[in-house]
Parts: structure tokens; C-alpha cells; sequence
């Protein structure tokens, strides 16, 4: 596996481009002599997911889809769900060059981007809850995917289901969930032959290729392959750091008039080297320091972090009758982690710091799967649309560390010192043999969901009613192997929801439901193995409004989470966490050639009956404000040019519980350019993309593992080209 990139560089590839002009109305490109070509558009008519209602289509402007997958109630149309859903599409990846799904996510006004407790994992605040990357679920399966970083070369679908979801989604395997969902839909083969080929260039020698190339076979094309090639290397934007990306996947997918059937399988090779690290803040830091240069490195020479995932889904769907479908699903991934790292410990205001050497290796093995009967019937003017779902999860981790807490190296945030790579001292703590990791735990997971979704008023009122009952079963291990504890929890968890059309354009909706998350996982120490803590339940109220008028769309909800508090250091449950909130979301054409996507978030969040500093206070890392706001605009008089601008803006957040540190605001800003061309005939997309465009220092989060307020510097100006061409 090993031999991805240079295959990958031999088939010529890069950064795809989306998988379809497909999904939207294709734009004019600039033909010999200045005059403009319409392209024939690629319509994906095969379904992502191995289901009649296949993928959702795209909203105007092709940034979002027109609804999106609400867990076993399948994919929905966003005025006729009581949840708050946006799919994000292929083309908008692709235009703004994002590489990671945090890339995508900051285009979400919901959404922040964090970093997983001293590792590089992407984290994402929804609501001001945390999901950690390996929470995101692939095809509707969950635990599937890398657990550090998700490149977005193999997905065709970036859908974020926001608020809790135990009824719609089950319970995320890590303990995420609780504000929101994350689903990525993999690629399916259009009903036009694709060959695409993409090379890009970063500053500082960071380059990218990409082949995407898609066929459909057999009698009425019913037989799809697509394959998907991506490999990138160099240094980037921050001084020193160097990252190497490989990545494969084939997904095939077959239908039949009566049976749908689906597969993909997927690579990622992960390796960083000299990633600057979290800022982990020591005692003696009374205030927030000012983030140091975006472009600067406090990275230790030596420090890296490889990751290898192979991970894949076979998902099928048989109508057993006009109104009666039943559905199966498999899911699997092996992975294995390896790293050196050495975050930084501030020690006070001025900078000063120590660092030392955490080594660490892992392996995963997830297997995880899902059966389901839907259909429809009527009871006189009511109709019904129920749904049957049972599923299950298991994973075995391994894992083995060293960490040399003690011996600390003197350093600097704005002046870092270099250091050869220390040997560990004679008081290193240590967990097992980091050559050959053992068993450290082993989580099992089942449940069975029933609902169903009634219509009346001529279909104008929808009222979605559901239950799902939930067994865990977790053991935990000592590093040298022997079981030490066990948890054995199950709980039922309700959901209600409610839709009414005030016009085929408008809609209000409600829901009522809970989230449950699996216990924090907490490290070996004080005499304790590492330990699961028992699952929490969160209750979640939401009201909302959608309105879908023309070529625009428009989203108001208001809610309120609540949230048990764990408190890391005693391994107690303590309090809860309220975390009450209204979102505005905007999408679509404020007029033909001017694409608008953003809106705002207010939060309000109170950590109460804490019994200690903390009561009354605002929770870590999560700021009262935040908004994102987009806009592109296809230049007049230059066929097939567009030019798009975005702000983000995140408001101060506390990087403590007892809010005494207090991380300042900050707006960023983000340019891009897109120009279409035929040339002889062949589809030829160049982009060009400049994030952070003033070059802003700034803290981009506070967080990202519960209870814990470490800093991360946001990255400095990116500048980012690509060449896509269609043979």
C-alpha cells in the first residue's frame, strides 16, 4: 500500500474536480474568439447510497443539496424534515479547494473547526458540542473513517445533521454526537463516461494530483465503477511543516428495477512531520498570550504522526413489494497509528514553555453493520411511512504509549529551541510495548429503532415519531493485556418531531429528542487503568422555520441542549452543560450569477450546578457568536470566470471552565478564482485560492477534547492552484 503515491502519480491525478458539473446547471466556458459554450451537463442518476431515493439534488447555485440523509428515515427533502440538515456538494468542494472535512465545515456557520486532545485529529464544535473526526459516519455507518484527518478526494457528499441524534443515527462509537452529525457520501459512477485528471501547486512546494475516472457497463449502464486516485507532498504554509497524502478508492454500485446494490473500498495513508502542535496552558498563565506568527513553527524536529487507514461499505436495498423495501448494510476499517509528539506547555504570559516526547502507537479494528425494512401504507386520510431498523458495532483498539512528563525541555512560543529527540529517562511513564500494542479495549454496541412518520392535512402536517433502544457493552484492558473492568448500559431513547407546510415554499417544524454519548475514555493513572465512564444522556428542544422561495433558501431554528458534565480529573459525572442557541442559515442565487452561502450563530452556554468556579459559566471554547459568510459571483462579459470571497468570524471563547482566560475574537478572510475553457473540446478548470488572505494571527480554537482549553494557531495566508482537465 505503500506504492499509492506514485501510482497515483502515474495516473496523472489531483484534486478532483466535482463529480458533477453533475448536479447543477453547468456554467459557459470561453470558446475560440471569445464566445460562450454551454457544456452538456453529467447527471447522477445512480444512487450514492444504494437506495430509491438516491441522492438528493442540488439546490440553485450547486453549493447544497435540497435535503440530505436523516439517518434511518433515509434522505429527506429539507422542508419536510423536523431536523436541521445541509449537504454540502461536491462542486462547492472542489471550488473552494477543500482538503479536509474541516475545510468543507468552515463554510458552516454551526461549525468550528478544533484539534483532538495532543494529537492532530480534527474535531468539530456543532452547537458548541464536540465531534470528533472519528465520529463521522461513511455511507451512514459510523466509525468507519480515519480517526485523525479525512481527505475529501473520495466523497461526493459533506451532510451535517445538527442537534442530537440517537433515534435518527444511534450512538456514536467515541463519544461524540450530542450538538450534530457528520455523514460523507462516497461516489457513485454518472450516466456519462468521466475522465478527470487535476494537478495542484501550494506555497512552499506543496504540490497535489488527482485522477478521477468513472465508466457505467451492461445492459440500460446498469453496472457503475468509479475510481478515485489523490496523492500530495511537500512543505506548507507554516515554516518546516511537511505532509504526505496518499489516497485510493473504488466504489461500485449495480441496479435492477427491483434491487439496488452498492460497495466501495477506501485507502488513506496519512504521514506529518514537524505539525506545529496544541499550546496546552500551564498554571502560571494568568492571561491569554497573543498568538505567535501564523507562519511560525514551535514544532521539535523529530516530532511526526503516520496514519493508515483501509476502510470500506457493501450496501444493498430489494423492493419486496410496490410499498415495502428492506435494506442491509456492512461496514469495516483496519488502521494503524505511530507517532512522536511534543506539544507545548506554556508556562506563564511571556512565552516561556516546556515541552516533552509522548510516543504512541495504535491499531483499530472496526466492524459495524445495519438492517432495515421501510415502506408505507394508509389509514384513511392518514398516511404512514415506517421504518424498522436494527444494527450493530464492534471495535477492538491496541494501543501502547510512552510519555516523559517529567523530563520537560526548555522552550519558547515566539523563540522556539530546537532539540535532538531525547531518550526516555527512567521515569517515563509507560503502557505497553509500543513495537506490539495489546488489546486495550473493546466496545460492543447494538439497537433496534422503530418509527414512523405520519401525514395528513393532504400531506401539509408530518408528524415523525420514533424510538430506538440501545445496548453498550464496553470492557477495558490493562496495557499488558488483562481485562480490568466492564460496563454493561442500555436505554431507550424517544424522539418527536413535527413539520407543517405554511406553503409548498415554507415550513415550520419541532422536535423533541435525545443525544447519548458513550462515556469519556480516561487515561491510565492515580493507580487506574484506563477506564470508560458510564454514557450520559442530553435532551434536545428545537423550533424552526424554513423557506425555500426561487433560487434562495433560508433556515431559523432555536434550541436548547441539555448536556451531564464529566469532570475528567475525579471520573465523576457533575452538573450539566445548557447550551441554548438560534441559527440563521443562507443558500442559494440572491440573483442568476450571484451564489450566496452563510449565516450566524448565537450560543448562550451555561455550565450549572458544577458545585465549584465553574457554576454560571460559559463553556470551554465555545464563543457567544459566530457566522460565516460566502458569496461568488460569475464576472460579467467573461464567460465562464468566477470570482468568490468568504468571512468567517469566531467570537472570543474561554480557554478555562472557571472563564478566566479569556481568547480573543477573530475574522479571517478568503479569495478564490474559477475559470472554465473548452479547449478542443475538453473541459479545462483552473482555480486559484488564497485563505487567510491579511495573513491574520490569530488562536483558531480553545479545545477540543471536553474539560481541556488548549490553543491552536490558525494557519497563516495559504495560497493554493489547481488544473483540472476532462478528457
Amino acid at each position: 500500500m505503500r506504492t499509492l503515491a506514485p501510482v497515483a502519480l502515474a495516473a496523472a491525478m489531483a484534486c478532483q474536480l466535482p463529480a458533477a458539473h453533475a448536479q447543477s446547471e453547468t456554467p459557459a466556458a470561453q470558446a475560440d474568439g471569445g464566445a460562450a459554450v454551454t457544456l452538456p451537463p453529467i447527471t447522477v442518476k445512480a444512487s450514492a447510497d444504494a437506495s430509491a431515493q438516491g441522492l438528493s439534488p442540488a439546490f440553485p447555485g450547486g453549493q447544497v443539496a435540497r435535503g440530505g440523509r436523516a439517518g434511518i428515515l433515509g434522505t429527506q427533502d429539507n422542508l419536510d424534515t423536523p431536523f436541521s440538515i445541509t449537504s454540502y456538494t461536491n462542486e462547492l468542494i472542489q471550488d473552494r479547494q477543500a482538503r479536509s472535512v474541516g475545510d468543507v465545515l468552515q463554510n458552516d456557520p454551526g461549525v468550528r473547526v478544533a484539534r483532538g486532545f495532543g494529537n492532530f485529529q480534527e474535531a468539530y464544535f456543532i452547537r458548541g458540542f464536540l465531534l470528533s473526526s472519528d465520529d463521522v459516519g461513511y455511507n451512514g455507518l459510523y466509525g468507519l473513517l480515519p480517526r485523525q484527518y479525512i481527505a475529501t478526494e473520495l466523497f461526493e457528499r459533506v451532510e451535517v445533521l445538527r442537534g442530537a441524534s440517537a433515534f435518527l443515527t444511534g450512538i456514536n462509537p467515541n463519544g461524540g454526537g450530542i450538538g450534530g452529525a457528520i455523514n460523507l457520501l462516497p461516489k457513485r459512477a454518472p450516466n456519462e463516461d468521466l475522465s478527470r485528471v487535476t494537478l495542484g501547486v501550494g506555497q512552499h512546494g506543496q504540490y497535489s494530483a488527482a485522477a478521477d475516472l468513472a465508466r457505467r457497463f451492461g445492459p440500460d449502464a446498469a453496472t457503475g465503477v468509479r475510481l478515485n486516485l489523490g496523492w500530495r507532498d511537500g512543505g506548507t504554509a507554516v515554516d518546516d511543516e511537511d505532509a504526505r497524502l496518499g489516497v485510493a478508492s473504488i466504489g461500485v454500485d449495480w441496479r435492477s428495477r427491483d434491487v439496488r446494490l452498492s460497495a466501495d473500498i477506501g485507502y488513506q495513508d496519512n504521514q506529518l512531520d514537524r505539525t506545529r502542535p496544541n499550546v496546552s496552558l500551564g498554571a502560571g498563565v494568568t492571561r491569554i498570550p497573543d498568538a505567535p506568527d501564523a507562519s511560525s513553527n514551535f514544532a521539535q524536529d523529530w516530532s511526526y504522526s503516520n496514519e493508515r487507514d483501509v476502510f470500506g461499505s457493501f450496501r444493498g436495498e430489494i423492493d419486496l413489494s410496490d410499498a415495502v423495501t428492506a435494506w442491509a448494510a456492512y461496514g469495516g476499517r483496519r488502521s494503524d497509528e505511530a507517532n512522536s509528539l511534543a506539544n507545548l506547555d506554556l508556562v506563564d504570559a511571556t512565552g516561556a514553555a516546556t515541552t516533552s516526547r509522548f510516543d504512541n502507537t495504535r491499531e483499530d479494528e472496526v466492524d459495524t453493520g445495519e438492517l432495515g425494512l421501510r415502506g408505507r401504507f394508509a389509514t384513511g386520510a392518514v398516511g404512514h411511512e415506517w421504518v424498522l431498523s436494527a444494527s450493530w458495532f464492534r471495535l477492538e483498539k491496541r494501543n501502547a504509549y510512552a510519555w516523559d512528563f517529567f523530563n520537560t525541555l526548555a522552550t519558547d512560543l515566539y523563540a522556539p529551541v530546537s532539540y535532538a529527540q531525547p531518550a526516555f529517562s527512567g521515569g517515563a511513564f509507560l503502557g505497553g510495548d509500543l513495537a506490539n500494542p495489546l488489546r486495550t479495549a473493546r466496545t460492543r454496541m447494538s439497537s433496534f429503532a422503530v418509527g414512523d412518520t405520519l401525514s395528513l392535512l393532504e400531506d401539509r402536517l408530518r408528524l415523525t415519531l420514533g424510538l430506538r433502544h440501545q445496548k453498550l457493552d464496553v470492557d477495558t484492558y490493562a496495557y499488558t493485556g488483562e481485562f480490568t473492568s466492564a460496563y454493561r448500559q442500555s436505554r431507550t431513547s424517544p424522539a418527536l418531531g413535527l413539520v407543517y407546510r405554511l406553503s409548498p415554499t415554507t415550513s415550520v417544524y419541532a422536535n423533541s429528542i435525545e443525544g447519548l454519548m458513550q462515556g469519556a475514555t480516561l487515561p491510565a493513572g492515580g493507580g487506574l487503568p484506563e477506564r470508560t465512564l458510564a454514557p450520559s444522556v442530553s435532551k434536545q428542544k428545537e423550533i424552526g422555520v424554513k423557506a425555500e422561495s426561487g433560487r434562495l433558501g433560508f433556515g431559523a431554528a432555536l434550541f436548547t441542549t441539555d448536556k451531564p458534565r464529566t469532570d475528567f480529573f475525579s471520573a465523576t459525572a457533575r452538573g450539566e452543560d445548557r447550551h441554548t442557541g438560534v441559527e440563521l442559515t443562507a443558500y442559494g442565487e440572491v440573483v442568476r450569477g450571484l451564489k450566496l452561502l452563510g449565516g450566524a450563530t448565537w450560543l448562550d452556554t451555561e455550565q450549572r450546578d458544577t458545585g465549584d468556579a465553574a457554576e454560571g459559566k460559559r463553556v470551554i471554547g465555545v464563543p457567544r457568536l459566530q457566522g460565516t459568510l460566502g458569496v461568488e459571483w460569475d464576472v460579467p462579459g467573461v464567460a465562464g470566470l468566477a470570482l468568490d470571497a468568504r468571512t468567517v468570524y469566531t467570537g472570543a471563547r474561554y480557554a478555562d471552565a472557571a472563564n478566566a482566560l479569556k481568547v480573543p475574537s477573530w475574522t479571517r478572510l478568503d479569495v478564490g478564482a474559477r475559470y472554465y475553457a473548452d479547449i478542443a473540446g475538453r473541459l479545462l478548470t483552473l482555480r486559484a485560492r488564497i485563505d487567510n488572505l491579511t495573513d491574520r494571527d490569530y488562536w483558531a480554537s480553545a479545545g477540543g477534547y471536553p474539560g481541556q482549553g488548549y490553543l491552536v494557531v490558525g494557519a497563516p495566508r495559504t495560497v493554493v492552484l489547481s488544473a483540472a482537465v476532462d478528457f
